[in-house]
């Protein structure tokens, strides 16, 4: 568990939620080798009380992780990191939803948008 509050916290100040900032954290972990394939993630009561959070708020982040095919639950033997986890394609699939989310609120054409990206990835760069 330490290995998921070390050095980090919840941001109470974020518009981020919790359970977002808890999925996010175990998702990097899990991207940058942090947490290996098989590890065991601490039960839900125990890092929810680590982080002062209610349990649901937890869970609904092993939820959210296990649709994604990151993690996987085993009953009483607890969730672990998946082996088939597509990690690289779930940050990409956050950041279009993220994208998507600006191009609307902005009044972007989807095709516009596209563009913009299209362009960006030419060009090698993300401004």
């Amino acid at each position: 568990m330490d290995v998921i509050v070390r050095r980090w916290a919840l941001d109470t100040g974020s518009s981020v939620p919790p359970f977002e900032q808890i999925r996010l954290r175990i998702l990097d972990l899990a991207a940058s080798g942090g947490l290996a394939v098989g590890a065991k993630l601490p039960p839900v009561r125990s890092l929810a009380a680590s982080l002062g959070v209610a349990a649901n708020t937890v869970a609904r982040s092993y939820r959210e992780l296990e649709q994604a095919g990151i993690v996987v639950t085993a009953g009483r033997s607890g969730t672990a990191v998946a082996s088939g986890g597509d990690v690289i394609g779930a940050q990409v699939a956050e950041a279009a939803e993220s994208y998507a989310a600006v191009v609307r609120a902005l009044g972007i054409p989807g095709p516009k948008a596209l563009a913009i990206v299209s362009a960006a990835l030419e060009r090698g760069t993300v401004r």
